[in-house]
């Protein structure tokens, strides 16, 4: 499932010189512009907001905040070409919205309604035609290449476009109940299409019928190994708090769903993934509900690579908090070259105390390393792998918000 941005985008001269006299005005707007934009979007089109978007991200202003740093990004990307390429944030987004079955035919909605709404914020005035021309480039340089991505997955995955949802039944569900987690296993309904493989470190959208008839979707990490015809993901019961909604969809799982219960999930997707065919060394670092996808990557190492050399750093407030933690144990004794650190904000026997610490780990110079968890920590640990002189190339970072990594949110 693996796909690639192809081509390069390149914008005009004369819309360039535009973009670059606009971004700051547009920058600074961009919150409101994102905003009346989505106002606008749901007013037209409401079936999107109740049936396709997270509403906890909506209700938070998240998923305003991540439409506004991807397109501030690719637009200053533009008109800078020395700039990093911004073909990991399309990859990302382009997996989002291959597990949410979106299709080229909903970028022209998004595009009428994002227009209208930049209209409303700067005035007709100051969105005069060629300002209006050069981000109309902007906006189908990026469209198109989301679009050729998101087809480039379809075809992979063997679906016409958005083809992606699947009716699985529920054969199995552990819970652990001191960290609100608990881990799904669905087959296939249709015993004569058999759910796909996947690649370590994947998830899928799962999703569900709430009780005022909205149809929600949320994306759930895979921990399972691949190839066994079964889908594990991991549920993370969300609760009210620190002025967060409690989680839709998780509350529902929990509460729920039970085995031989049929739920709606997707073909796998994700492009933080583990390279199967290499040797070199692992270092997978999370905190949190961050360990679901190294468990997913353990599982197959245990299968097919238990050799590789793999260091596990995980953090959490305290081992009863930690997911999936026997699990982890219980993988460390089958696979040989693994070692295992753990830091807990709490005393604990076997762990470090405090907030993990990478000067006391001794980091294989030729590793790839693959992070997980809250935006704050995803900051301090990129910090920290770029400091002890890791290659930008060899970081991979996963994040569960729609945010940029150094963006707080809600994990509803």
């Amino acid at each position: 499932m693996n796909s690639t941005v192809r081509s390069e985008p390149e914008l005009e001269a004369h819309h360039a010189e535009v973009i670059r006299a606009t971004l700051p005005l547009v920058g600074a707007q961009v919150d409101a512009i994102t905003t009346v934009f989505y106002r606008t979007l749901f007013g037209n089109h409401p079936e999107l907001i109740r049936d396709v978007f997270n509403r906890g991200n909506q209700s938070q202003g998240s998923q305003a905040r991540a439409l506004a740093a991807s397109i501030a990004t690719f637009a200053t990307y533009l008109v800078d070409p020395q700039l990093p390429h911004p073909a990991a944030m399309l990859a990302r987004i382009g997996h989002k919205h291959a597990s949410l079955g979106i299709t080229a035919e909903q970028y022209q909605i998004v595009h009428d309604n994002l227009f209208a709404a930049i209209v409303e914020v700067l005035g007709a005035d100051v969105v005069t035609a060629p300002v209006a021309a050069a981000w109309d480039r902007v906006y189908w340089l990026m469209a198109d290449m989301l679009i050729d991505l998101e087809k480039q997955l379809y075809v992979a995955a063997g679906v016409e476009p958005g083809d992606v949802f699947r009716d699985v039944t529920v054969i199995d569900r552990t819970n652990e109940s001191s960290s609100g987690v608990a881990v799904f296993t669905v087959e296939s309904a249709d015993s004569s299409a058999p759910l796909p493989s996947f690649l370590p470190g994947q998830y899928i959208s799962v999703g569900v019928r709430l009780p005022d008839g909205a149809r929600q979707l949320r994306q759930y990490s895979l921990v399972n190994a691949p190839g066994e015809g079964m889908l594990s993901f991991a549920v993370k019961r969300i609760d009210a708090g620190d002025g967060c909604p409690a989680g839709e969809v998780s509350s529902w799982l929990h509460q729920t769903v039970r085995p031989g219960d049929t739920l709606e999930v997707t073909l796998p997707f994700g492009d933080i993934v583990i390279d199967t065919a290499a040797t070199t060394p692992l270092v997978l670092i999370s905190a949190g509900i961050g360990a679901t996808p190294m468990i997913g990557i353990l599982e197959h190492l245990a299968v097919n690579s238990p050799d590789r050399r793999t260091v596990v750093l995980h953090a959490d407030r305290s081992p009863q908090t930690h997911p999936l933690r026997a699990r982890l144990r219980e993988l460390g004794t089958r696979l040989r070259a693994t070692t295992v650190e753990l830091w807990y904000e709490q005393d604990a026997e076997g762990a470090h105390h405090g907030l993990l610490d990478l000067s006391l780990v001794d980091l294989p110079t030729d590793a790839d390393i693959h992070v997980c968890g809250g935006p704050g920590f995803l900051e301090s640990v990129r910090a920290q792998v770029l400091a002890v002189g890791v290659p930008e190339e060899r970081i991979h970072i996963e994040q569960f918000t729609p945010t940029d990594w150094r963006v707080d949110a809600c994990p509803v």
